[in-house]
């Protein structure tokens, strides 16, 4: 008996040493007993474990019938394996009993927690899940001290490679009832970022500290006259500063300097000012020129051919970087360079490189080493990610087809037509190259595509013209007419088919519209013909402007019906489309007398013949293009019936016959007495006896006049799109228009005119007006006036746009970019008082949010620094806001 006890406190003391010393190499036995063997018995497994025991036993490396000795290494090497594992937070063997020559044992554990949940207090949802992510704190983890350490780490670091030098974390463990998980509690304070106090540069004698702090791009030192620098922070980042070393290198290479290198860099950080120092040494080494440059290896393009991409000459100062973009530019896909030159003519297992041969003094000789290889060409062309999108939509714009030669160029073709679909995330369409076979020359690609939200809620409301406008609209961008009837096809909505589909209902107090629009893009199927047509109804009251006040009793209604064709060219290009319009509107008058025109009962009837030739190459993305333009000239024309119509209009103007006579039913007011129809009238409406006393009624010269209208229009726009450096875009915009008359004597219609300025909301149908948007003006209000001081509408007008765009995130769920922007234009009422000099001038800045669900939304605050026609004052700031429509 007294045996049995001393040997299992023997045990149990080893144990408990082990559990106090878990990392130690060797485990001291107290010498109560000189060392016994045993055969090793049963091994019983008790405590609080998730794991099978006969695992457990297996993890020790304890065999029953193993000859052990009491206390030896076999028991000490059990319990290191058994710490090693991470698992358990206590271990303890006992020695359960003694059978002669054999004992049994008892494995006592207890399990250490593990995670069940995480939260990090004062995080949105989206950015808590993303760092719990980053962190892998994922569910059933093992939490210890190590776990908890290095997780303190991992935050702590990575908000110190952000520029969070003073950040600090906290972490809590709350048990749950049975112990055996835990909740994990993350506090998390950034503190402010640390900026830079000075940046030193030590060893440079050839480019200057100024030189060398402008070619690092992110990272700036802090400036006594611009202490926040707004532009460019003054913030520590460390991976923007590890790019900025690699961009002082390049800058030597730049110049000459190929051997440039940074011997050491140094931070200071000072926690009372916050404020770091960047110490930088740099050895320089030889400047260099470029010597003899040989092709090795090409026979598809001749020596003469190559030296003109290359445009390197000998005796030019060394350019590494020159040299490589030249070559092969990584910044850029659609560089003119060597590598795309083959890569665009099937060459798809060429590979290029510059190979320094000799280097003589103070000159670089090289070797432009081709390995031109097969010509490739596509094979198999699959998509994968278009779960509602018909395949048959995506492979009629697929550029790479099998059979064809392999070529960069189309595949980056491809990129842009499938994101013009607007039915893909831009960001997500990725051409995944598989089965490369320089045997066969063959080419695998799978494109790869998100689906993006196919129908928009359109919601639009601001003030413009006088009173406030609200918009509700319905659109459809993957619509499928075939599959109506096709509950299958529902999502919500049947779609599929890659066609447009928009419902349009807009309105104020004066004015109502509705629409409806589809566009068919490949007519038939087989060929890119797109149908395009639409139906409009509008409802238009008389509106004083001034007093803001609605005339229910006055207006007209206007119907409207229009189609179309429009063609995708291949020459010059396949982004030119040429476009055919038919359209017709009738204008239904009712005492609806303005400035522009003096019927205001009848009616006139529009019918015109559109054709536009544009040609539009902005991508990739179509709501933060990056580079492209767009460039459109359009032609509007009505028949000229004045050819062919009989009428003098010359002489329209004189005729005396058109008088104020009575119509039907009539009665004087003077008395109340009824009138006989066609008895003629004086400006007060009372009968006269005499044709000469009957006042002059001009409304019927015009109803005459305008009964078809006779007018043509031309326009031109083109649009550019030009990154400037990183992700800051430059948008510039130039538009033209100019309405004119085929027959003097008849004069320029009253509608289809050019309304300028505002955020362009109120573009509704009225009278055929275009409206053209210039912030900081109020809606349509730089447009010329009449003697009475009316609007009259410009037939010709001119605006010139300049906007800097930066994206905050392009992400499918949410694209959002700032801008500020600068405008100027102007509209005339004839060429003669043309002067595109004489502009109405604005700028401003605004931000753009473009949801899938929802379309572009956003808001701008222009400043007009002149007074609008008719009053002295400048226009001075303006809000527009904006809701589902696109600039």
């Amino acid at each position: 008996m007294f045996q049995k006890g001393i040997s299992l406190f023997a045990l149990f003391i080893t144990g408990l040493i082990y559990t106090n010393a878990q990392a130690q190499d060797s485990i001291n036995t107290p010498s109560f007993e000189a060392p016994k063997s045993y055969i090793l018995g049963d091994i019983k497994v008790t405590g609080k474990i998730n794991y099978n025991p006969q695992t457990v036993v297996t993890f020790t490396g304890l065999n029953k019938g193993q000859q052990i000795t009491v206390p030896g290494e076999e028991i000490s090497d059990a319990l290191k394996k058994l710490w090693k594992l991470g698992f358990f937070k206590d271990i303890n063997i006992y020695e359960t009993s003694i059978v002669n020559d054999t004992i049994n044992l008892e494995l006592s554990l207890n399990e250490l927690p593990r995670l069940n949940s995480v939260k990090i207090k004062g995080f949105r949802k989206s950015k808590s899940e993303a760092l719990i992510k980053e962190a892998k704190l994922t569910k059933g983890k093992i939490v210890n001290d190590n776990f908890l350490a290095t997780t303190k780490y991992f935050l702590l670091n990575k908000y110190k490679k952000d520029g969070f030098y003073n950040s600090k974390v906290t972490l809590n463990t709350v048990p749950d009832s049975t112990g055996k998980r835990v909740d994990l509690i993350v506090g998390i304070d950034k503190g402010k970022k640390v900026r830079i106090s000075k940046i030193n540069f030590d060893g440079n004698k050839q480019l200057s500290d100024k030189k060398l702090k402008k070619a690092m791009k992110d990272t700036k030192q802090r400036s006594p006259f611009n202490p926040l620098r707004i532009f460019k922070p003054s913030k520590f980042i460390q991976n923007k500063y590890e790019d900025d070393l690699t961009k002082l290198v390049s800058k030597y290479k730049e110049n000459g300097y190929r051997d440039a290198r940074i011997i050491a860099d140094t931070t200071e950080y000072n926690p009372k000012t916050n404020r770091i120092a960047i110490n930088i040494d740099v050895e320089e080494g030889n400047k260099y020129y470029f010597g003899n440059i040989r092709f090795i290896g090409n026979t598809v393009y001749t020596n003469s051919q190559l030296k003109r991409i290359l445009g390197i000459e000998k005796g030019e100062v060394y350019n590494g970087v020159l040299l490589d973009k030249r070559i092969q530019d990584q910044t850029n896909p659609d560089a003119f360079d060597i590598y795309n030159q083959y890569q665009n003519n099937g060459y798809l297992f060429s590979r290029i490189s510059p190979v320094e041969v000799k280097t003589a003094n103070d000159t670089i000789d090289f070797e432009i080493r081709i390995l031109e290889g097969p010509i490739a060409r596509f094979n198999n062309i699959t998509t994968v990610g278009n779960n509602y999108t018909h395949d048959h939509v995506i492979h009629r714009d697929l550029q790479t087809r099998p059979g064809e030669t392999w070529s960069k160029a189309l595949v980056m073709e491809t990129i842009r037509k499938l994101a013009s679909l607007q039915i893909f995330d831009p960001q997500a369409i990725i051409p995944d190259v598989k089965n490369a076979d320089p045997t066969t020359g063959t080419v695998d690609i799978e494109w790869q595509v998100a689906e993006k939200g196919s129908s928009q809620v359109e919601l639009q409301g601001g003030y413009g013209g006088g009173g406030f406008i609200g918009t509700l609209g319905l659109s459809f961008n993957n619509f499928s007419v075939r599959n109506i009837f096709n509950k299958k096809a529902y999502h919500p909505f049947p779609m599929g088919d890659g066609q447009s589909m928009a419902l349009r209902l807009q309105g104020s107090s004066y004015f109502q519209t509705y629409s409806l629009s589809f566009t068919e893009p490949w007519l038939g199927g087989k060929k890119p013909i797109s149908f395009f047509g639409t139906l409009a109804y509008s409802k238009q009251n008389l509106y004083d402007y001034y007093t803001r006040r609605t005339d229910r009793s006055r207006g007209f209604d206007i119907t409207t019906i229009s189609f179309g064709i429009a063609k995708r060219l291949s020459v010059p290009d396949d982004y030119f489309v040429l476009s055919h319009t038919l359209s017709f509107q009738y204008y239904d008058m009712k005492n609806y007398n303005t400035g522009l025109f003096t019927f205001g009962d009848g009616s006139s009837r529009n019918f015109a013949y559109q054709i536009e030739l544009r040609r539009d190459n902005r991508g990739i993305d179509p709501i933060f293009p990056t580079f492209g333009s767009l460039f459109s000239v359009s032609g509007k024309f009505t028949p000229p019936y004045s050819l062919f119509n009989n009428v003098n209009y010359k002489d329209l103007e004189n005729e005396k016959e058109y008088k104020y006579t009575a119509p039907k039913n009539y009665t004087d007011p003077s008395t109340g007495l009824p009138i006989p129809e066609g008895t003629y009238l004086n400006s007060s409406g009372q009968p006269v006896n005499n044709w000469e006393d009957a006042m002059a009624d001009p409304s019927k010269v015009d109803q005459k006049k305008f009964n078809w209208l006779e007018y043509y229009k031309i326009k031109f726009k083109g649009d550019w799109y030009t990154t400037l450096y990183d992700k800051l875009v430059l948008r510039t915009l130039g538009e033209f228009g100019f309405m004119g008359a085929y027959n003097n004597n008849r004069g320029i219609v009253p509608f289809e005119r050019f309304y300028l300025g505002g955020d362009g909301l109120a573009n509704f149908s009225l009278d055929g007006r275009e409206v053209i948007q210039l912030r900081g003006y109020q809606n349509q209000t730089l447009t010329p006036l009449n003697e009475r001081g009316e609007q009259i509408g410009g037939t010709i007008y001119n605006k010139f746009t300049l906007e800097l765009r930066y994206p905050i995130t392009l992400k499918p769920n949410a694209s959002v970019y700032v801008l500020s922007f600068a405008e100027a234009g102007a509209a005339y009422d004839s060429f003669k008082n043309y002067n595109p000099f004489e502009l109405q001038r604005s700028a401003g800045f605004g931000v753009r949010v473009f949801m899938p669900m929802f379309g572009l939304l956003g808001i701008d605050f222009g400043y007009g620094f002149d007074p609008v026609p008719g009053q002295s004052q400048k226009s001075g700031w303006q809000t527009h806001f904006i809701l589902g429509q696109s600039f």
